[in-house]
């Protein structure tokens, strides 16, 4: 059975952080990229990183380079996402999801329909 588990969310105040993690099984971890995606109330659920496990690419989205900082344990199935310098903005729940790896690019990543399997789902929350 295919899983994928968030944690490791959480309430922080503005210019705090947060580390998450999304923990994988029931499938072959070196296979898939795993993205993180978040939603906030009211607003679709949009890309905020992915990373490659076959090969360790990485991306991001705008709103988040330079704070958030995407990696990968292979040896544990672990994909984290490290967030640094939080705005209430990114208050979201956030999403881990996997698709395949030979299908993840600069254009794809984002890209809800793209992914295979979904976690469900951490909330952050950040105050001002």
């Amino acid at each position: 059975e295919v899983q994928l588990v968030e944690s490791g969310g959480g309430l922080v105040q503005a210019g705090g952080s947060l580390r998450l993690s999304c923990a994988a099984s029931g499938f072959t971890f070196d296979d898939y990229a795993i993205g993180w995606f978040r939603q906030a109330p009211g607003k679709e659920r949009e890309g905020v990183s992915c990373i490659s496990s076959s090969d360790g690419s990485t991306y991001y989205a705008d709103s988040v380079k330079g704070r958030f900082t995407i990696s990968s344990d292979n040896a544990k199935n672990t994909v984290y996402l490290q967030m640094n310098s939080l705005k209430p903005e990114d208050t979201a729940v956030y999403y881990c999801a996997a698709e395949g790896a030979s299908k993840v690019s600069v254009v794809a990543w984002p890209k809800r329909e793209e992914y295979d399997y979904w976690g469900q789902g951490t909330q952050v929350t950040v105050s001002s």
